[in-house]
């Protein structure tokens, strides 16, 4: 199994990469693993266009299309500022999940073709509000936008979401066994639902022969 890791969080050596260290030394041990962090990489966040002329993509963000669309699984781990994915992360996610690559509109009608069918997901979201507050304060809104409106939208299943909090107040060190354990048993259970549905997209989208 191919496992892309994505590190999201904008700094160095914070609590984010830690969980994704815990995650990654878990995985099986056939996994081929790729990982990356995407403070590392150089692109703009902005799509300057929307979707009405296609932005070149960077090196960075060119390789990055090429290991998502080969993965078989993704995992990606970072803060929750604002209610949201640190600016970075969100711009990634902006120039790469573009329609005719991850996803492909429907000419005559609402509907779409989910092109990342096939592979599975995981996100591991540390945060300061207690997870019970952001069900109960704010319906869990950062959860389900991973899981419906972004990795789901685009086919991937199943998407399974962990949020770890609070953090803060000591809660990194008081909860560190029992977090440690939900991180690895999610990188031991590992699985994509419909294997046989994954498709590379890559060079269709870009319109390269392929090898």
């Amino acid at each position: 199994m191919k496992v892309l890791l994505v590190d999201g969080h904008p700094d160095t050596d914070r609590y984010c990469t830690h969980l994704l260290d815990i995650y990654q030394a878990a995985l099986p041990k056939d996994a081929e693993v790729n990982r990356v962090a995407v403070r590392d990489m150089e692109f703009s966040p902005n799509l300057s266009h929307g979707y009405r002329i296609r932005t070149d993509w960077e090196p960075d963000v060119a390789a990055f299309a090429e290991q998502l669309d080969a993965c078989d699984h993704v995992t990606f781990v970072f803060p929750m500022w604002w209610g949201a994915e640190p600016a970075l992360l969100k711009g990634l996610l902006d120039r790469v999940l573009l329609p005719g690559f991850t996803f492909a509109y429907h000419e005559n009608d609402t509907w779409w073709d989910r092109n990342m069918a096939g592979r599975s997901a995981d996100v591991i979201i540390t945060m300061d509000t207690p997870p019970i507050f952001l069900w109960l304060a704010y319906g869990n809104s950062i959860i389900k936008r991973w899981k419906g409106q972004i990795l789901e939208f685009c086919g991937m299943k199943p998407v399974r979401i962990l949020p770890i909090g609070q953090v803060k107040f000591g809660g990194a060190e008081k909860h560190a066994a029992k977090w440690t354990a939900k991180i690895e048993k999610l990188a031991r259970t590992v699985r994509q639902v419909e294997p046989a549905k994954k498709q590379l997209r890559l060079d269709a989208f870009l319109g390269r022969k392929q090898a």
